[in-house]
């Protein structure tokens, strides 16, 4: 995993093989993306996954629709062929995919994802239960899943940092923010990820980068997110 100032890496949603190497292009320190909604057919999500790993050693799977963790199993399922590397999961799954991909010689990073709830130190998992930060950290230490997935970050910065911070004290090894990331604000947000000393911070750029008409990551639009951040 190839990473800006030691601590920060990108994901990017990537169509095809070529979009991918339009954005290496950009940076080499991306982990490429697809979602699991965007998938009808689990064998062409598993085809995709194939073509981009001959550019990329880790394709990430995300659950799509809004982080909708109803797809966690589709997520496994694509996992379960394709051995992409890095698993995005609710929570309450993340424990189960990990040990069973695991189980099956297929050793995976995956996170773990939960929601804001508007008060720092507080957080919402998928089932809509709340804990606090530093209970939940110590539990997915415990489990051995190594990174935390927020969304959306956006607008929740001040819970971002506290989660941050609290997650690198603890030796976690990653924080993902999702959700609204763009040029605009991404300056600040992987500045709480430098700060916190975490050993990765992978912002999960979608939306602000994408031609929905094509379903492709625009590369300039990539660019404009390294140039925000002086990468």
């Amino acid at each position: 995993m190839k990473k800006i100032d030691g601590f920060l890496v990108f994901n990017f949603l990537v169509k095809d093989k070529e979009n991918l190497e339009e954005i290496l292009a950009v940076t080499d320190c991306v982990i490429p993306g697809i979602v699991a909604a965007d998938f009808s057919d689990i064998n062409l999500a598993v085809q995709t996954i194939d073509e981009l790993k001959s550019l990329s050693e880790i394709v990430s799977v995300g659950l799509g629709d809004d982080g909708n963790p109803a797809l966690w199993e589709k997520v496994l399922l694509i996992a379960e062929q394709a051995n992409p590397g890095h698993l995005n999961q609710p929570f309450e799954k993340s424990s189960y995919v990990k040990g069973y991909l695991e189980g099956k010689g297929m050793p995976q990073l995956v996170n773990a994802l939960v929601n804001p709830t508007g008060r720092p130190g507080l957080l919402r998992l998928p089932s809509g239960m709340e804990m606090e930060v530093e209970s939940f950290l110590d539990l997915i230490k415990i489990i051995g899943i190594e990174s935390v997935k927020l969304m959306p970050a956006t607008g929740h910065l001040d819970e971002l940092r506290y989660l941050a911070y609290a997650a690198a004290e603890r030796g976690i090894r990653g924080i993902e923010p999702a959700g609204g990331i763009n040029e605009s604000n991404v300056r600040e947000i992987v500045a709480i990820g430098k700060g916190s000393g975490i050993e990765f911070f992978m912002p999960h750029i979608f939306g602000s980068v994408l031609d929905r008409d094509t379903g492709r990551t625009n590369p300039v639009k990539v660019g404009n997110i390294l140039e925000a951040v002086g990468g």
